[in-house]
């Protein structure tokens, strides 16, 4: 065989192998995604539980990063502490060796039927969660054909002299292995396909043991250097703690690793005489050593990464966007969770501006008319920020069910920016006009603050909807429509009563009164329209206009 046709056949085969992995990854984040997260929230009270959580999410994922990206939303948020937090890595990295563990066992004779079932289940008419694990059945036959190809095209080359002399080389010197699979790893995002591939080598005797080991430890090491390069980008020294603590624990295994690993190697062989499976079991080996020793001390080792990156002062900007971590775009779940997190900073921010425009209408404070005009321009940039931030997503592994709910945090936002417009627009003038005219809406009874505690009442309704999807919610929330066209209605009335008894004092106040009244029916057609209609629409209800 030429060089030229052993590289692409080895080529293909690794990339068959990585696509497999994605693939897995993919389907297992669109059948489980939003449930593995809201494990993951759950666990993350103490340390046991988060640790125990970590090895679970991330044997369905197969994929430490993604778990990873969960975590740092939770933590960026404020939501968690450190600690937990390092306990579900301590446990993620547990849980790729386990992928590793099911795949060292030679059953690439049932990839066929592995592409069979996929196949019939991705073909299932209906959504379903089956049809959604198809990919990953195909995904998993991938990768067991891959390594059955890769230990074919390596075993003709076992004697070539210039490949010996080569992992000769690389045998002598351990470090240079390490940094070999660490930077292979960051390349290709997986240390499962770089632990697998290593697997092979050292079936066919391609790399002699020491240098196997060597490889393993450079795969854990380069799993840890993507997070870290991702959380370098954000201005939140949260974001990077966990990422670094993860980091560090992996440098002081890999060093004490190196350190001992002429012992280590001649413990595996006597353990294992099959190199592979001596491959995959430290590869487990080394991560549990890890937790075991880290899992007790995390609440000295979380001070000293604290103290290393320390919070920093306030930032002039509070209405910065919070949880729009560009890393999670890779993957999806992470990243729709996070923007509907920030979805819903909007609804915090146009009850500040209502609470806003009622002070200055009801109290005559001028100051609250430019505090609530400031709070619409940041409602503007982060409903910008948040488009833009949906727009970036991998749209390649996007379900349906995901295309929905984007759509759903898009339909959300646009409404909750076009009602704080109606405030910004119409009542801050009107507020003004009062100012200038000295007619306090207030005068004009207190059902003017029974309208504004209904639109406030009903903007934390469609808050809680936006999260819950709760048909009930939203059938009760989509009736105010209905009420605020009777208050409508009533204030019109009052008003033509006042201009036939012709006091101009009354009948301006009565003006203003109208005019408030019908921006807030807008203010909450808005609501509605952007939480309570997509529920219903869902459910397949008529709605009544």
């Amino acid at each position: 065989m030429t060089f030229s046709l052993t590289f692409i056949n080895l080529a293909g085969a690794v990339a068959m192998l990585l696509w497999g992995t994605h693939m897995v990854q993919n389907a297992v984040q669109q059948a489980f995604g939003p449930r593995l997260r809201r494990v993951l929230g759950a666990a993350l009270k103490d340390r046991v539980r988060a640790f125990f959580a970590g090895i679970g999410v991330t044997a369905l994922l197969q994929s430490s990063t993604a778990t990873g990206l969960m975590v740092a939303g939770f933590t960026s948020a404020g939501m968690v502490d450190l600690v937990p937090a390092l306990a579900v890595m301590l446990g993620a990295n547990v849980g790729t060796t386990l992928v590793v563990q099911l795949l060292s066992f030679n059953a690439a004779a049932l990839a066929p039927a592995l592409f069979l079932i996929g196949v019939v289940m991705v073909r299932r008419k209906g959504a379903s969660l089956s049809k959604d694990l198809g990919p990953a059945v195909i995904g998993l036959g991938l990768m067991l054909l891959a390594l059955h190809n890769l230990i074919e095209i390596f075993t003709p080359l076992e004697d070539t002299p210039s490949l010996r002399l080569l992992m000769g080389a690389i045998s002598t010197q351990p470090v240079i292995a390490m940094l070999l699979a660490a930077f292979m790893t960051w390349v290709v995002h997986s240390s499962v396909a770089i632990v697998l591939l290593t697997m092979s080598l050292a079936a066919q005797g391609a790399v002699p043991p020491e240098a196997a080991i060597a490889l393993v430890i450079g795969a854990n090491l380069g799993s840890a250097l993507n997070p870290v390069l991702e959380a370098s980008s954000t201005e939140d020294p949260a974001s990077r703690r966990m990422p670094m603590g993860n980091l560090l624990n992996r440098v002081i295994g890999a060093v004490v690793g190196l350190a001992l690993i002429d012992p280590i190697t001649a413990l595996m062989l006597d353990v294992h005489i099959d190199l592979k499976r001596a491959v995959a079991d430290f590869h487990t080996l080394f991560n549990l050593v890890l937790a075991v020793i880290f899992l007790p001390v995390l609440g000295q080792y979380a001070r000293l990464l604290t103290r290393f990156f320390p919070d920093k002062a306030a930032a002039a900007d509070p209405y910065r966007p919070l949880y729009l971590n560009p890393a999670a775009t890779e993957t999806p779940v992470v990243a729709i969770g996070n923007a509907a997190r920030e979805a819903l900073r909007l609804a915090d921010l146009l009850d500040e501006m209502l609470r806003d425009v009622r002070a200055a209408l009801e109290r005559r404070t001028a100051e609250a008319i430019g505090k609530a005009h400031e709070t619409q321009e940041a409602v503007e940039r982060l409903n910008a920020a948040i488009k833009a931030y949906l727009l970036s997503i991998d749209r390649s592994a996007l379900s349906a069910r995901d295309e929905q709910r984007i759509s759903e945090i898009l339909a959300f936002t646009t409404n909750m920016e076009q009602a704080g417009d109606v405030i910004d627009n119409s009542m801050l003038s009107l507020a003004a006009k009062s100012l200038k005219r000295d007619a306090p809406a207030a005068e004009a009874g207190s059902a003017l603050g029974g309208v504004f505690d209904r639109v406030e009442t009903n903007l934390r309704t469609a808050a809680a909807l936006f999260i819950s999807d709760d048909p009930r919610a939203a059938r009760l929330l989509a009736a105010e429509k209905a009420i605020f066209r009777t208050i409508e209605t009533r204030a019109t009335e009052a008003h033509m009563v006042r201009l036939r008894e012709g006091a101009n004092a009354e009948a301006e106040t009565s003006t203003l009164h109208l005019e408030v009244v019908r921006d807030l029916k807008r203010i909450n057609a808005h609501l509605v329209s952007g939480t309570a209609y997509p529920v219903l629409e869902r459910g397949g209800e008529v709605l009544e206009t």
